[in-house]
């Protein structure tokens, strides 16, 4: 055990801002039984290229580095001509939390998630919601080192029904992903992925025989606005979805719906088109509420008007379960039968107050509702 692990609950939250502003400490976590490793892993989805240079494969970047060099995520650098994670198992924060809180809403209701988080990201979003670990730098968030097999038994150890890799990007900590959804798979829990969707499609298949579910933030619907505000590409999200819809993985996407950027109701209605017939109608679609923070601190919240506007746009243009997020109590956040029109599901922000779903079915007309509810 190393002695940098040795710290106590006050010292831990003084060390790391991301644990305060993304996920609760765990005060029954014990870190002298942690079997956590300090050591670099060399990364997959990269190729040798002249001159020790590296090409990395594992997002649309597809960033040609240098020696000494970091790619664009900042969390993986060719050593000598070894492309390496440098983030492999380094967890800056983690929490047990209700799996509505991803939001995954056709997922396990009323169970929690054990969620953990590393350091980075591969896009810059002007609104990022957690900047504090996914803007900073790995010396600028403090972390503790976890094994997949420590990752897994807490999960056990609180009774989680799944692991969550969220707050940050997971992409960019793929081998850790994959090792803990591999090991997490053969001691019957289940994973789940909240992404932006920005990965290349061999590391995303490789993580699909893995993982359960996968949460997409689809940031927008045009090439400019991921341009300008998110600074990405739009296509290789769409291709994510695809794909993931072709492996038969359980999706659900999140759209942040920011005032006067992406909050133009044509784009939306092209949005839910696009959805309905690349994807299919049952794909749950969250409208979620922004609020200021990080870059983007000059907008006002989204008024409640417009997120009600989209989700009556989303279902007119035929889809079936469409969600309202951050406006707790509000109807939008419940789940309707297609069919009966009754409500399955109330729900009050994370909590799951009614649940009127039997066997995956409406109990009132048995009418079949896709999701993995057990």
């Amino acid at each position: 055990m190393k002695d940098s692990l040795k710290i106590t609950r006050r010292e831990f939250i003084k060390k790391s801002s991301a644990i305060t502003a993304c996920a609760s400490f765990l005060p029954y976590l014990d870190f002298d039984a942690l079997k956590g490793t300090s050591s670099l892993k060399e990364a997959r989805y990269y190729e040798k290229l002249s001159d020790n240079r590296i090409q990395c494969h594992l997002c649309p970047w597809n960033c040609i580095v240098e020696p000494g060099k970091r790619g664009h995520c900042q969390v993986r650098e060719n050593k000598k001509g070894t492309y390496y994670s440098l983030v492999y198992g380094k967890i800056s924060a983690y929490h047990n939390d209700p799996i509505e809180k991803k939001p995954f809403f056709h997922f396990l209701p009323s169970t929690y998630a054990f969620s953990i988080a590393s350091v980075g990201c591969n896009v810059d979003c002007l609104f990022c919601q957690n900047w504090e670990i996914a803007r900073r730098g790995l010396k600028e968030v403090y972390t503790v080192d976890f094994t997949p097999e420590d990752i897994v038994q807490y999960a056990q150890r609180v009774n989680s029904a799944s692991i969550a890799f969220t707050y940050n990007e997971p992409t960019i900590f793929n081998e850790f992903v994959y090792d803990v959804a591999d090991l997490a798979q053969k001691n019957r829990l289940k994973t789940v992925v909240v992404s932006n969707g920005f990965i290349n499609k061999k590391p995303l298949l490789d993580l699909c025989s893995k993982i359960d579910a996968y949460k997409v933030d689809l940031k927008a619907f045009t090439e400019k606005y991921y341009q300008d505000v998110v600074h990405g590409r739009l296509e290789p999200v769409k291709d994510t979805l695809i794909t993931l819809r072709q492996e038969g993985i359980w999706i659900e996407i999140v759209y942040l719906m920011v005032p006067t950027l992406n909050d133009n109701m044509d784009d939306i209605k092209k949005m839910c088109n696009w959805i309905k017939n690349e994807l299919g109608d049952d794909i749950p679609l969250h409208f979620s509420r922004f609020y200021p923070k990080y870059k983007l601190k000059n907008l006002p919240p989204t008024p409640v008007k417009t997120l009600v506007e989209a989700r009556k746009t989303a279902l007119d243009a035929g889809l079936k379960f469409v969600y309202l997020g951050n406006i707790p109590g509000h109807e939008g956040e419940n789940t309707y039968c297609p069919s009966c029109n009754k409500t399955l599901i109330r729900r009050v922000g994370y909590r799951v107050y009614e649940n009127h779903m039997k066997n995956g079915t409406c109990e009132y007309c048995g009418e079949n509702i896709p999701g993995i509810w057990n």
